[in-house]
């Protein structure tokens, strides 16, 4: 047995499994780390250079993502960041998925619908809003991509929401 101290053991083998006890182990498989990770750098650089540029916090939910948007100008169109899709890749820490949401049930002309505007999303009963949804890639290898990814967000946003004032879309809203 060692020391005594007051009446207690002082043993270093004891004080070290005391100690460990108390530590917290964290073990994360793959999937986990890269939303982790996609969410630091979601949070860390591309909110605050997006708010820089005017974005504000969205109060439009998504009915899927569950995290709270941006949005710019009018209130029209709304930005999400979706750290769920690809998580079954290995270099799913290069990128992740934004989505535009225009969280309106209204009809939309047709030269707005398909892969390069908008599909429909489910919302609620007999609802149905309309998202357009873009792979963002800010890595590449040991290269970062985040200024170029950033612009390319952007773009995206305006080039969306001037193909919906051009197509009278948003005066309907109104």
């Amino acid at each position: 047995m060692g020391k005594t101290d007051g009446g207690n053991v002082c043993n270093p083998m004891f004080k070290k499994v005391i100690k460990r006890k108390y530590m917290l182990i964290l073990s994360l498989n793959l999937k986990e780390s890269n939303e982790i990770f996609r969410r630091a750098i979601i949070k860390a650089y591309f909110e605050p250079e997006l708010q820089k540029m005017d974005y504000r916090k969205s109060l439009a939910k998504h009915p899927l993502i569950t995290d709270y948007g941006l949005t710019a100008g009018q209130d029209v169109l709304h930005l999400f960041f979706d750290i769920i899709t690809g998580n079954d890749y290995p270099d799913g820490d290069e990128w992740f998925t934004i989505e535009y949401l225009l969280p309106y049930s209204v009809k939309l002309p047709d030269k707005l619908k398909g892969p390069d505007y908008f599909s429909t999303i489910m919302a609620a009963e007999e609802k149905h809003f309309w998202r357009h949804r873009e792979l963002i890639r800010f890595k590449y290898g040991k290269s970062k991509k985040l200024a170029e990814s950033l612009e390319f967000m952007n773009q995206k946003y305006v080039d969306l929401v001037k193909a919906l004032c051009n197509s009278s879309v948003i005066e309907r809203l109104k």
